[in-house]
């Protein structure tokens, strides 16, 4: 614990990503800012008896050129996504592994589903073949702890290591999680972020049931349709963001990038349904007020939204900016990256950091696509269906998670 009671800035020196897209952090926002969707029908198993059969799908993934095969075939596909994502962002951030104090570098990474797809193919085993046959792994693949403690054997990382699961916003807490611990002095760099590998028989069947899902299987690439009146659900996605946080001293004492500045951290819940926000947006306000507070500003020049694209979360988040901002609410664009990505779920919070970071470095905003008829209750500045040029200092992101649980996070140009 460092001596002084002043809390130490937090700097965004790295990113790393694993989409649809490919992997890194430039091949994900290229693809973002033209506007081009990841959605298709799924390939990985059969979709005969849904009504829903597309996805954000990531096809022909081989964590292998980055790992050797005999630890990542003891690995599940989120693991996987987190380690390469993870190695991705160590080498975007330039640092040296070897020079850190390995015991003031730690990992908080966010998962709703962590090894479900383990889990679902083991108990087939169990139930076909008996208990014996049951794969001595099972455990270690399938729990959700389990990407982070793989980075930290990988990366060599003994500080703080945690794992948090909040639905849809897991890995916006992950990230203030680790922004904290290198505000009051208890690390010095931080691997944060999100995975999830979601895409499995069970997972699409029960969202589908829930009727959460967009059942446009004619028009993959339409399908995820934020703010606009003819939306019909989210599509789901998968993948893994990761974020290297340093605190300034750190990062400047190795002379490296300082992407950003992450400034500022929200959380709330709406204690109000299991699965349907607040109507009143009260808690998603609350969030946002929290994260610009302990920012200390009142204006932003992007809001990256949940933006989920149903009907429920649209208009909920919609009021709750309104209710933060006033009439500035009109005069800030507002983006929902899942028109083209689909929702990760769980590392969905991760994907939006890295944009809007993104946004700051490049001076782009990505677009909202397929917002063609926009509902009358969402009729703010969504950036339609075209990328825009505009000098981005200060982005927020929002994340709201099945159980009323948010989080905001607040990023700034680094000064």
């Amino acid at each position: 614990m460092s001596g002084s009671s002043e809390k130490r800035r937090v700097a965004v020196t790295g990113m790393g990503c694993v989409t649809p897209f490919g992997i890194g952090r430039h091949t994900f926002f290229d693809n973002l800012i033209a506007g081009n969707p990841a959605v298709s029908l799924i390939s990985s198993f059969d979709t005969s008896g849904f009504k829903t059969k597309i996805a954000a799908e990531i096809k022909n993934f081989d964590p292998d050129p980055y790992f050797p095969k005999s630890e990542t075939r003891r690995m599940n596909r989120f693991t996987q996504f987190a380690a390469v994502a993870a190695k991705d962002a160590i080498i975007d951030s330039g640092i040296d592994l070897e020079k850190l104090d390995k015991n003031r570098f730690g990992i908080v990474l966010g998962t709703g589903f962590g090894g479900i797809s383990t889990t679902l193919e083991q108990h087939k085993i169990l139930l076909e073949r008996g208990a014996n046959r049951v794969s001595p792994f099972c455990v270690p693949m399938m729990i959700p702890n389990m990407a982070a403690g793989t980075l930290s054997i990988l990366f060599g990382a003994k500080g703080v290591n945690e794992t948090v699961s909040t639905a849809c916003a897991s890995s916006s807490h992950a990230i203030a999680a680790a922004a904290r611990l290198i505000q009051t002095g208890e690390a010095d760099v931080m691997i944060c972020g999100g995975s999830e590998a979601p895409l499995n028989p069970l997972v699409l069947a029960a969202f589908s049931s829930m009727k959460a899902l967009s059942v446009r299987n004619n028009e993959p690439e339409k399908a995820s349709r934020p703010f606009d009146k003819n939306r019909d659900g989210f599509v789901m996605g998968e993948g893994s963001g990761i974020l290297i946080l340093e605190s300034f001293e750190h990062a400047v004492s190795r002379n490296a990038n300082i992407y950003a500045e992450l400034a500022g951290t929200g959380s709330s819940a709406d204690a109000f349904h299991i699965t349907s926000p607040d109507p009143d947006g009260t808690g998603a306000k609350n969030a946002m007020k929290s994260a610009l507070c302990e920012a200390g500003i009142s204006k932003v020049d992007l809001i990256m939204a949940h933006g989920t694209g149903t009907l429920a979360n649209d208009t909920t988040e919609t009021k709750a900016i309104k209710a933060v901002f006033g009439e500035n609410a009109y005069k800030t664009p507002v983006v929902s990256i899942k028109s083209m990505l689909g929702h990760t779920l769980g590392s969905a919070a991760a994907f939006e950091a890295i944009a809007a970071v993104s946004s700051i470095i490049s001076g782009v905003i990505p677009p909202t696509i397929n917002l063609e008829n926009p509902d009358t209750e969402c009729d703010l500045d969504y950036v339609p269906n075209f990328a825009r040029k505009a000098e981005t200092k200060i982005v927020l992101t929002n994340s709201f998670g099945f159980g009323g649980q948010n989080s905001a996070l607040v990023f700034k140009a680094a000064k």
